[in-house]
């Protein structure tokens, strides 16, 4: 599915992956997808939810609180490494001889997976996408997507920002269309 993204929505879905790994988080969910969107230069999601007032630090810091008053901590995927460990799999080795041998952050582990939330936010962005005629997949349906699976902890992000999703989704489908013409 990944194929049909555009350039600008897998350097979102990319940034996604990044800040929950930056968080210290196991997972992806849509509050890291509505980070990586925000963290996208350059793109009709991205420059929509600025322009809504939706600024990266401030959308990181909800996250965070809101993750926090859930009961979700940070972890780093010290379960999954603790597991290793178990098998005398060290993975702070193999990260520093990596770093050594490849670059720093060349080898991220554990590499989070999408909690269902966010997997439905993916999976609206293909009907988003077809409901505009569109066949590629840009940062915008990302965006409609997560904002028409109605749940999720990226909504309650936008809400703690005083951001209605309604707004959202009109701006966008007016750069959609003003893009088309």
């Amino acid at each position: 599915m990944f194929e049909f993204f555009t350039d600008r929505a897998k350097r979102a879905l990319t940034l996604s992956q990044d800040e929950a790994i930056a968080l210290g988080h196991d997972f992806i969910g849509t509050e890291h997808l509505l980070l990586g969107l925000v963290g996208t230069d350059q793109s009709t999601a991205g420059d929509v939810l600025r322009e809504e007032g939706v600024e990266l630090a401030q959308a990181r810091e909800q996250v965070v609180r809101i993750l926090e008053a859930d009961g979700i901590v940070a972890t780093g995927g010290q379960r999954a490494k603790d597991a290793l460990s178990t098998l005398g799999i060290n993975v702070e080795e193999i990260q520093r001889q990596a770093d050594t041998n490849f670059g720093p952050g060349a080898f991220q582990y554990p590499r989070p997976a999408y909690t269902p939330n966010a997997k439905k936010a993916l999976e609206n962005t293909l009907s988003e996408a077809r409901a505009l005629g569109q066949e590629k997949f840009g940062t915008e349906h990302i965006l409609l997507g997560m904002l028409a699976a109605g749940e999720g902890r990226g909504l309650k992000v936008l809400g703690a920002l005083k951001v209605p999703p309604h707004r959202l989704r009109a701006a966008v489908l007016a750069r959609v269309a003003g893009d088309a013409s």
